[in-house]
């Protein structure tokens, strides 16, 4: 069968002949209909994530939409690659596609969705009226997460981002007022400062817009305060690291935390939030696009900069 192949860390997969899938103990072969390209699938190629396996060739991708031999469409995870005509998963691990959906856009939206979510809802703990800001707004999860946020009540939200044409579509999805992250560190810091405070803070990006928006949040005064503001921490595409001070945080309200596969909530609730993300896509109510590509054409779009738009992989 076909796959994308990654032969060595760094590289772009590439698209070939590999021996079909042999399932072990409680593993179904399914037959791949469409498998996203998320950042997370290029940084665990580049061996920067903390997950990178040196066991290569492997097979590239985690999640994907396909069948069982049952004919019953399914999200799906798979331990040994999905971006291949077919892949192995545990049954346990797969989630039923609704009716009125397309394979393509579940599984482009299950990874940016429940996460996103999660973080919101799970992690930071959104409350009704808070404000929010969503750091790295014009990736896809950045735009789903203004649109989540705005479901789940934030009374306002400052949606942050690079790219000018996606920002500007922002306030569309819900999103109160936008910042444009590509400024000089003080005007960034003003346009910060100039929205006020932030109960919630979701973090796409760490980097240089992570550490100058903290940088806003420190004080140099003894006066006594009990506002907070919930950082999450979700991606890294912007820096691996950041200065942060020890007289910061004493002066700050500053809750830094991180979402990951370390801190997930339980499987239970992840099937819940994948469950309700397909409906509100099925019903049009949570916007995504999708850039539905060939397999055989993964290497062409591995390092393509997607502009708030998932590239989906049909074999």
């Amino acid at each position: 069968m076909k796959a994308a192949v990654l032969h060595a860390p760094g590289d772009v997969p590439r698209f070939e002949d590999v021996p079909e899938p042999e399932p072990g103990e409680g593993q179904e072969v399914l037959q791949v209909t469409a498998c996203p390209l998320t950042n997370l699938d290029r940084m665990l190629a580049a061996g920067t994530h903390f997950a990178s396996s040196a066991n290569l060739p492997a097979v590239c991708g985690t999640l994907a939409a396909g069948r069982l031999s049952d004919g019953t469409r399914v999200l799906f995870r798979s331990p040994g690659g999905a971006m291949a005509e077919q892949a192995v998963a545990n049954r346990a691990w797969c989630t039923p596609i609704p009716e009125g959906l397309d394979d393509d856009l579940a599984a482009a939206v299950q990874n940016p969705g429940v996460s996103t979510w999660a973080a919101l809802e799970w992690r930071a703990k959104l409350r009704p009226d808070e404000r929010v800001l969503v750091l790295g707004a014009t990736g896809v999860a950045g735009r789903i997460a203004v649109q989540l946020a705005k479901r789940l009540g934030a009374g306002r939200i400052v949606a942050a981002g690079r790219n000018t044409d996606v920002l500007a579509a922002l306030p569309g999805l819900g999103a109160d007022a936008t910042i444009q992250l590509d400024q000089p560190d003080d005007e960034l810091r003003a346009a910060f400062r100039a929205e006020g405070s932030f109960d919630v803070v979701l973090d796409y990006l760490w980097g240089r817009p992570a550490e100058v928006f903290i940088s806003t949040l420190g004080h140099t005064d003894m006066v006594l305060r009990s506002a907070c503001t919930r950082f999450v921490q979700v991606g890294s595409t912007a820096g691996a690291n950041v200065s942060l001070s020890a007289d910061l945080l004493r002066s700050s309200g500053l809750e830094l935390v991180g979402f990951g596969t370390g801190n997930a909530p339980p499987a239970a609730e992840l099937d819940r939030l994948r469950g309700e993300v397909m409906g509100l896509v099925a019903s049009g109510q949570l916007r995504m696009d999708v850039r539905r590509v060939p397999l055989a054409q993964v290497h062409e779009v591995w390092n393509l900069d997607q502009k708030g738009t998932r590239t989906v992989l049909i074999p």
